[in-house]
Parts: structure tokens; sequence; C-alpha cells
């Protein structure tokens, strides 16, 4: 018989799906925190004695170690390798919040979100791109990423029914210790069942001026959206963050030009289909926070509805969003290019988005918000996926690390920017709205209901907003994402260089 060259063909982990059971674990204790102790930050404030002056800083220590550190962790993965980054991280993660679960004041709280912060900028991108050079074959890598996508775009609603539950029928620092069974759980699992591609590690040395750049950069452009919403998009504080903020990064991009071994590839952004997904992604993520923000406002102040019914409320929509990734996007995945699924995804999350829109002092839930909500986690679902797995598919395994990071920080700068951009907006069109109507409020009922409906009138105008953001999202996801569907072609240039790296050998 003839000799042939051809390389071996590479051979699945055979236990990849057991690992995509303690990554998803990962990132869902990831997302929950991202919500969950909003829930609880009254209570942890009464018991611990915080001033509403400190308070944002509960949610802010934790947003600008996370969102400044992300690229830095996803570079570490890369070169630690993406396994050990994983568990350090969890480890890391679970000590930070026992830590703020046993705070005894307000520093050591702050202290504890900054450190969860610093862990979770370590584990987030290790995850992502475990599951990237997992699983590469691309009905698997539907899959996958469908119930990656569905986790990613639902544990933030849940955080919310977690975080109402541990508040009321336990205590605020549940909100914290939940966290050690999920760290512990897929800490153990990941010893025993996940294993990575034994290259494709980034073994350079570390880019410090690139790290010091955008660390500095990304905590300046997040606490500029952070003060703007406390201070105004005027005060001399917030435009010189901004200014700060676009000169580090200006800088930073100067830098990973001439580097021999840039933290941030530029190719890795460069790509039409990867920067694509990271625009629209973040786009729509700015849309998705200003709900979560509002909605939960509007049901607790104005429908009186409990911590617990408020999460119980966004179940629906949790459900939309499993819906979307598992049963339409992972379905359709690899019959139709992502695009086809990201903008009408996110088109249908506008319609629900365009709904909610039309929320009154009393609004029905079963008629106005519950098919607002469903349709919301429907397309978020449904475009959630598709960009989740576009974002990582034809990366070089050595850039795996750092492209898997860059999903996440375009998550966080769009959180941030949500919540000051359309909170800033929401006040603002209530402040009018209450000076307009102020010779209504003649009587201390009649006040209250000015004051209510003043509110629900910001609420409104901030979800307009949010609905516009999110056809912007799907228009930039039609018009700049190009690729194929998986498996026909690849997503560019990167992918011929991601198969030549591929090799089947697998290491512990």
């Amino acid at each position: 018989m003839p000799q042939t060259d051809a390389p071996p063909a590479v051979q699945p982990d055979p236990r990849r799906w057991k690992a995509l059971i303690f990554i998803g674990l990962a990132q869902l204790m990831v997302v929950l925190d991202a919500t969950i102790v909003n829930i609880a930050l009254p209570s942890a404030q009464k018991d611990l004695g915080i001033t509403d002056g400190n308070r944002q800083w509960v949610i802010t220590a934790y947003a600008l170690a996370f969102g400044g550190l992300l690229l830095f962790g996803g570079r570490v993965a890369d070169l630690w390798g993406r396994k050990r980054a994983f568990v350090v991280g969890l480890t890391g993660f679970a000590l930070a919040s026992a830590l703020g679960g046993a705070a005894a004041n307000t520093t050591m709280l702050l202290g504890a979100r900054a450190l969860q912060g610093v862990f979770g900028a370590l584990l987030a991108p290790a995850a992502l791109s475990l599951l990237a050079v997992m699983f590469t074959e691309a009905k698997e890598r539907a899959k996958a990423f469908g119930i990656y996508g569905a986790i990613a775009g639902g544990g933030g609603a849940i955080g919310l029914i977690l975080g109402g539950l541990l508040t009321e029928y336990m205590n605020w620092r549940w909100t914290f210790f939940v966290n050690i069974p999920f760290a512990v759980i897929a800490a153990a699992g990941a010893v025993m069942v996940i294993r990575e591609p034994a290259v494709g590690r980034n073994r350079n040395r570390l880019d410090v001026p690139g790290v010091l750049l955008v660390t500095t950069g990304l905590v300046a452009l997040v606490y500029g959206f952070t003060r703007a919403e406390s201070d105004g998009w005027s005060s001399g504080l917030t435009i010189g963050l901004f200014v700060a903020a676009a000169v580090l990064l200006s800088a930073f991009v100067l830098v990973e030009r001439k580097v021999k071994a840039p933290l941030l590839p530029l190719r890795v952004v460069l790509d039409r289909n990867r920067g694509g997904v990271y625009l629209s992604l973040g786009l729509a993520v700015i849309g998705m926070f200003g709900l979560f923000l509002f909605l939960t406002y509007y049901l607790q102040i104005v429908l009186d509805y409990s911590p617990v019914l408020t999460g119980v409320a966004f179940l629906p929509m949790v459900a939309g969003m499993i819906t979307g990734s598992t049963q339409i996007g992972a379905r359709l995945m690899t019959r139709v290019p992502a695009r086809f699924l990201m903008a009408p995804g996110f088109l249908v999350a506008s319609l629900g988005m365009l709904i909610l829109t039309q929320i009154g002092l009393d609004s029905s839930y079963p008629a106005l918000i519950l098919p607002g909500l469903i349709l919301m986690g429907l397309g978020m679902g449904t475009a959630f996926m598709p960009a989740m797995s576009l974002a990582t598919h034809g990366v070089q395994p050595r850039d795996a690390g750092v492209a898997s990071a860059m999903v996440n920080t375009s998550q966080q700068v769009g959180g941030a920017i949500g919540t000051a951009l359309l909170n800033t907006i929401a006040a603002s069109a209530t402040a009018t709205w209450l000076a307009a109507h102020a010779a209504a409020a003649t009587t201390p009922a009649a006040a209250r209901a000015v004051q209510f409906q003043g509110m629900v009138h910001g609420f409104s105008t901030a979800i307009w907003w949010s609905f516009g953001i999110l056809v912007l999202a799907a228009a930039l996801a039609f018009i700049l994402i190009n690729a194929g569907r998986p498996g026909s072609g690849g997503t560019g240039a990167d992918a011929d260089a991601a198969k030549a790296n591929e090799v089947p050998v697998l290491v512990h």
C-alpha cells in the first residue's frame, strides 16, 4: 500500500462533556455574582454601617478589578495554561467570597469585592478559552456554546432570584458564601476531568507596558462611567477620566503594534468577524443591563413586589434565553451564517424591549411584562450563542485566552456603560417630568402619585434608549459579520493558522 504523509486525525477529548459541566458551573458563579450582590446591598449597608457615599464601591470595586484585569487574565491563561488558570481563579474567588461573607466592616467588604474581581478576571477568560480549545468539531461546538451562552445570558437574572431568596430568608452574607460550594465543586471537577491541548500556549515574555496601559486605561474608562452616574457627565472628574482612558488606550494600541510579543495581538480584534462580535455584543449588553436595572426598580417600588417575587418575575426571560440558546441558536448555527442568528436575535430582543416601554403605574404582568421578557430572552439567547462561539472560532490556539478575555471585556465595559448611561438618562427624564407636573402635587397622595409617574416616565425613556441600542447592535452584527456557517470554510485568515496548530495530544 502507498505511504501517505497525512497528519493523524485530531481525537477529541473523551471527557469534554463532563468538563463542560464544571466550566459551566464556574461561569454561572461569575455571572451570578454580577447581580446577586445588588439585591443584598441594602441589607449589607445597614448591617455594616456603610455610608451612602461608599455604597457604590461595593459594586464598583468588583467592576474596576474585573474589567481592568480581564486582558491580563486572558494572557496569563495563555502563559500558564488554561486549566491551571481556571483552578487558581476558582480557588481565589472562593477565598475572596468567604472574606466578603465574613466582613466585619466596610473596608473588609470592599477589599473582598476587589479580590473577587481580580480572580474573576483570571477565571472568566480561562473558562471560555478551555471551551474554545476542547470543542473544535462544528456541531459539538454549537451544542457546547449553546449551553455556555444560555448560562452567560441567563445567569444575571438567576442572580436576582437567588439574591432575593438568600437575603429575604437567610442573610445577605450568604450571597457571598453561596459561591464557595460552586467553586469547590468546579475546581475538584476541573482537576479530575479537564484536559487541554499540549500545544497552543503563548510562552512569550509578558508585555508589561501593555499590561499597565490597558489595565489603567480600562479602569479609567469603567470608573469614568461610574462617576458620570453620580457626578454628572460634565463634571471635571468624569471628563478627566474619559480623557485619561482615551490617552492610555491609544498608547496601548501603539505599543501593541511595536512590541514583539504583544499582550493583545491586534490580529485578534482586527479580524472583521471577531471585531463585529465584540462591538455588537457590548452594545447588546448595554441594553440588557438597562432592562435588569429599571425593571427591578419598577417591580419593587412601583408594583410593590418583594425581592423574591421580583426575581421570580425574571424567570420567563431565563427560560427564553435557555430556549433561544440551546434550541434555536445551537440547532441553526451549523446551518446558517452567524449574522443570520445574531442580527434577528437582537431584533427580537428589541421587540421585547419595545413592549416594555409601555409600562405604567398599574401595568399587568401577564399582559405586558411577561411577553416582553419572553421575547427579550429568546432573542438574546439566540444571539449570544453564536456570538460566544464566533468570538473564539478560528483564533490561533496561543491567542485563545486573550480572545476569550475580549468577549468578557466587551460585556463588562458594556455593563458599566449601560448602568451609568441609562441611569443618567432615566434620572434626567424623571426630573424634567416632575418639574413640568409639580403643580399637580397639591396633596400628599397626589405628590406620591406624581413622584411614581415621574419615575415610570424615566424608566420608560431609558428603555426606549435600550431599544434603539439593540437595533443598532443588530445592524452592526449584520453589516460587520460575514463569516459562513462553522465547518464551511472558517472565519478568516486565522482559521487556517488555527487548523495548522491542531494536535491530538492532551495534557492533564
